[in-house]
């Protein structure tokens, strides 16, 4: 990410960084899936993960009471709304200058610190995000219900607004024209608040769980958490596998994933020499460059991904969706030689999030430890007017959490570990997708997107 001219780089540096040499790591990984793979096949012969988010164990009353109390949510919203009115300090009375916390806070406390902050506590944006406060405080003094709006969401929209606000947001981090400066960031978070507020007022409530890029991150990456909700409401411990296991297929949910996986990896390859010298010298405006290369990057991960759920499909031979068969069943699409379902991407994106999540912390770790530290300390006096309101503007940033081999081992694990955790997730899920006789055969195009995905992500991490 390269928002900001004062921000730390957040690669580690090089392969002399490395505990082998990369083309052994690479081929170490793909054997590593390989393997887990034939393990799954001979040891995992029936779906055991929850698809359906219905178990997990009751936390403890107290815990559950303090949760769902209406004086513990309020308390909630009333920070989201402070911390925005902060951060508002700072963006529109701060000098324009890197000594302003607002750059930081919006690419780094925000963007990258909802990925730990989801996997420990859930959807958490949701319930913190200002703007969903203010909609609901709205809403309340005209005496309407927030739910309702001016017209019903349509059957169809699933998340395909937030797959675009999430380009949006993506592309402001990485590709706009002066990303850091105070004009810019007010502009983006302008039109922002417009749109989601705009929508707000138009289809109620829900529209902030379809079209807003931070609710449905911080909502997909939380599905991965610890602690959830049951089908029944129900605060749970839960295996993470099985809340993952739980994500409901909806339109545009492969968009959303495919635009947060294909974006960082654009933000590896921007760093990469051989993708500054061909922005340097190709003669066309940085922004179009980079532009035309997140576009790029995205689509061949859409492809990539969209051809191997096609043919896993087709080699499965997936029954229609709507045929009234139990799991496993041999059909008439299995006896007919396949029909592919359109559902399929839909039905195994939620294999991507262990995958995008792996490749945002190998990628933004050493940024959100450093940079981090160093925003939370400017963040104590955003006008730069020599005051310390949280007695923070001293800090200097703790280094002993960013060595380059102890960063290097880090993305090396995150990287394969989410990788492995997809390919047991699209193992679960073909099991319920494809007949039996089919099941693993039908997993071999998965296998070999997980491997595609591995190689490239290491590659590219490692390329600057």
């Amino acid at each position: 990410m390269s928002a900001a001219p004062a921000l730390l780089a957040h690669g580690v540096g090089g392969r002399q960084d490395l505990p082998i040499t990369l083309p052994e790591l690479v081929v170490a990984a793909a054997l590593t899936l390989v393997v887990t793979f034939v393990a799954l096949g001979l040891l995992w012969r029936e779906p055991r993960l929850d698809r359906d988010a219905a178990g997990g164990r009751p936390v403890p009353d107290r815990l559950a009471g303090l949760v769902d109390a209406p004086a513990f949510r309020w308390t909630l919203r009333g920070l989201g709304l402070l911390a925005a009115g902060w951060f508002c300090v700072g963006l529109l009375a701060g000098p324009d200058t890197p000594d302003n916390p607002t750059a930081g806070a919006l690419y780094v406390l925000l963007w990258v610190g909802l990925v730990p902050a989801a996997l420990l506590f859930g959807p958490v944006w949701r319930a913190v995000n200002p703007l969903r406060t203010v909609h609901l405080l709205v809403a309340r003094a005209a005496r309407r219900e927030p739910a309702r709006g001016v017209r019903e969401l349509p059957t169809g929209l699933g998340l395909w607004p937030a797959a675009l606000t999430l380009f949006g947001f993506v592309w402001l981090e990485l590709v706009a024209p002066d990303r850091a400066t105070l004009p810019v960031i007010t502009a983006w978070l302008a039109g922002y608040a417009v749109v989601m507020l705009g929508g707000a007022a138009l289809f109620g409530a829900g529209w902030f769980d379809r079209a807003d890029p931070f609710e449905v991150y911080s909502a997909l990456v939380g599905q991965l958490a610890p602690i959830g909700r049951a089908a029944d409401g129900v605060l749970v411990w839960r295996n993470p596998l099985d809340g993952i296991a739980g994500l409901r297929p909806r339109p545009g949910l492969v968009a959303v994933v495919i635009v947060l996986l294909g974006s960082t990896m654009f933000d590896s390859l921007s760093n990469a020499p051989v993708w500054l010298r061909f922005s340097q010298e190709n003669g066309l405006p940085p922004a179009v460059t980079g532009s035309a290369g997140l576009v790029v990057v995205i689509g061949v991960v859409a492809v990539a991904y969209l051809l191997a759920t096609g043919a896993a499909a087709r080699v499965g031979r997936v029954t229609p969706f709507n045929a009234v068969e139990p799991p496993n069943a041999v059909g008439p699409a299995d006896a007919a030689g396949g029909a592919e379902s359109p559902r399929v991407p839909r039905e195994l994106a939620h294999s991507i999030v262990p995958i995008a999540v792996g490749y945002v912390v190998a990628h933004y770790y050493s940024l959100l430890i450093l940079e981090g530290q160093r925003t939370v300390a400017l963040l104590s006096d955003p006008r730069d007017t020599g005051a310390d309101w949280f007695g923070t503007a001293g800090w200097q940033p703790h280094t002993g959490l960013v060595t380059p081999s102890g960063v290097a081992n880090l993305q090396i694990t995150v990287i394969i570990v989410g990788h492995l955790l997809g390919t047991l997730l699209a193992h679960d899920r073909a099991l319920y997708l494809f007949p039996r006789a089919r099941a693993v055969a039908g997993q071999l195009p998965l296998l070999a997107l997980m491997v595609a995905y591995t190689v490239a992500g290491l590659l590219l991490l490692y390329a600057g």
